[in-house]
This record gives C-alpha cells, structure tokens and sequence, in this order.
C-alpha cells in the first residue's frame, strides 16, 4: 500500500479550509492535517513541518524565507492563496527542488473592505455603535459627506479601477496617482490623472493605497506626505503597511494632521497585542480581513486541491517562479 503524503494547511484561523472546497478527490493519496493558530518564530514552522511534503500557506501569514526551506528536507510542493506572495523566497525553492503554486482569486472582497473601512470611519459608525449599546449618547458624531468629495488613488489596477467605479456611484469626484500611470489611462476609467503624488494629496478628502509593495513603493507616504494632506482627510491602506511610514501615521493621528485612518495591513501580522495602533483615536482597523469571504476561499482552496492533483500527476499548474 502506497504511503500517503502529508499536507499543511497553515494559518487556518477560522477553521473553514476544510469546508471551503471538495477534498475528497485527494483523501485517498494525501493526509490532510490544518493548523488553527499562527505558528510564530521559524523554529516554531520549522519543528512543526519536518514530515510534510506539501505546505499550503493563507496568503503571507506565514513567511518562508530561505532559511525555513532550507530546513524542511521533505517539502516537495509549497501553494500559497493568490498568484503573487513576496514572503516566499522562490529562487531558494527552485534551488531545493521545491515546487510553489498559487491560486487564483478575486479583487472584490478587498474593493468592498476598503469602502467598509471608508463608511464605517467618514460616519462614525463604531463610535456611534458603541455609544447605543452602552446607553451613552444617542448621537454624538456629524458624519462626512461623500457626495462631492474627491477620492484619491494611489494606483489604478484592477482594485483602484473598481473602486473609482464605485466613488463615482456616491457622486464622488477621483483623481488617481502612481508612477506609470498616465493621463491616457486615466482618462479610460473616467478619472481625473494627478501629474504628482504631491498634488493628489493636497486635492484629496480621501486617499485610498492601491499598490504593490516594493523598493519604490515602501515608505512611499511618510511625514512630509501626511502633512500635505487637508487635516479633515482621510487615508485608507488596504494594499500594504510598508507603502506607509508607520511612525509618521502614527504622529499623523495623534496631532490630528488627519482625520482619520482605516487600516487593514501591518507590518506585523497577528498585531502584539500592546501595539501602539489597538489605541489609536480616529483610526478603524481590521486584521487583515480584505481577503477573507467565502467566495475568495473557495477559490483558494478548491485551487489548491486541483494544485495538488496535478502536482501528483506530474503536471504542476499555477507554478510561480523566480525571477532570476
């Protein structure tokens, strides 16, 4: 009798992988073993993973640099939620005969948090929530129009594209900035092009990351930027914590050079629990939820199923590569 392989499913928080997807096609070549809780330091991912062929990661909760793969002498096959994770080193996978697949998935659900992190904070929705079930004040708060506003983007992709669409649904003006961006494609989605980060940050009432994380974007908005900002304004980062300075948005909020910020990103992920941003004023914040839905979760895992069988087929499909 064939021995069977054993697969990972990390950072299971809610307990729903096994739910999400049908897995018996796999059940009879493949033990399946989930992890609830977040596993921690590297000695922690690398003792619990030793007998593992298969390793099946939630996005980036769990990094694998080079020194957690190197260490992990069984793995045969990595698959992590989505196409695109920067805390897998894959050239370190290629170089240890590891195969890493993705998945794909849908940019709705972190479009739809973005607008829940910009209503829940332009009304004041959780203080006033708070306030009706502790019997405190029936109303405290004047909520902010959106109707005639101006939203800015920082990146128009696929997310910043759907979330002009949907500002100009509240009657919101928008004005979109990033590097490449030009006035032609600007122009495409109906929205007014910045020539400056600079001049979209003055302009906007709420400005919305909608980046990818890299050399040219990380600390992109940092003190001097906060301070350009209309000290009624807004800033929304669903994208990534590194694209903003975290010290500088920190001192932003606490002397008030904002409003307020909705966040749904850190640099570090679960947030300790005595960091400074669970006690911020005028900040709403989310653990990282823009992903989660059941909808994107069933792409994922029933991804990964099929990633799985042709892995054992010996056609691995959604294969991510390094760029060497």
């Amino acid at each position: 009798m064939q021995t069977k392989l054993r697969c990972a499913i990390l950072d299971d928080y809610q307990n729903v992988a096994l739910s999400s997807a049908d897995w018996t096609p796999i059940l009879d070549r493949v033990e399946v073993q989930t992890f609830n809780n977040y596993l921690g330091s590297e000695e922690k991912v690398v003792q619990e993973l030793q007998d593992f062929e298969i390793i099946v990661l939630m996005r980036e909760r769990t990094p694998f640099p080079e020194s957690v793969i190197t260490q992990l002498p069984k793995l045969k096959l990595l698959i992590t939620s989505g196409m695109r994770n920067a805390s897998i080193d894959l050239q370190a996978a290629e170089e240890s005969g590891v195969i890493v697949c993705g998945t794909e998935g849908s940019s709705n659900p972190p479009t739809e948090l973005t607008w829940a992190l910009i209503l829940g904070l332009s009304r004041q929705l959780v203080t006033e929530n708070n306030a009706l079930r502790s019997n405190r004040n029936w109303q405290s708060t004047v909520g902010m129009d959106l109707y005639g506003k101006t939203l800015g983007l920082l990146g128009l992709g696929k997310i910043g594209s759907r979330m002009a669409e949907i500002a100009q649904a509240f009657g919101m003006n928008v004005i979109a900035w990033s590097e490449n961006l030009t006035q032609a494609r600007a122009e495409e989605q109906g929205v007014q092009w910045a020539e400056t980060k600079e001049q979209l940050l003055e302009q906007s009432d709420i400005v919305s990351i909608h980046l990818v994380l890299s050399d040219r974007t990380r600390n992109l908005i940092g003190r001097a930027e906060l301070q350009r900002m209309k000290n009624t304004a807004l800033l929304i980062n669903t994208s990534r914590a590194g694209i903003v300075d975290q010290e500088a948005m920190v001192e932003a909020l606490q002397n008030e050079w904002i409003a307020g910020a909705g966040l749904d990103v850190y640099e570090q992920e679960p947030l300790p629990v005595n960091h400074m941003l669970r006690t911020l004023p005028d900040l709403l914040a989310t653990p990282h939820l823009g992903y989660v839905t059941q909808g994107n979760y069933a792409i994922y895992f029933n991804h990964t199923v099929e990633d799985i069988e042709m892995f054992m087929k010996g056609t691995p499909i959604r294969q991510l590569l390094s760029k060497k």
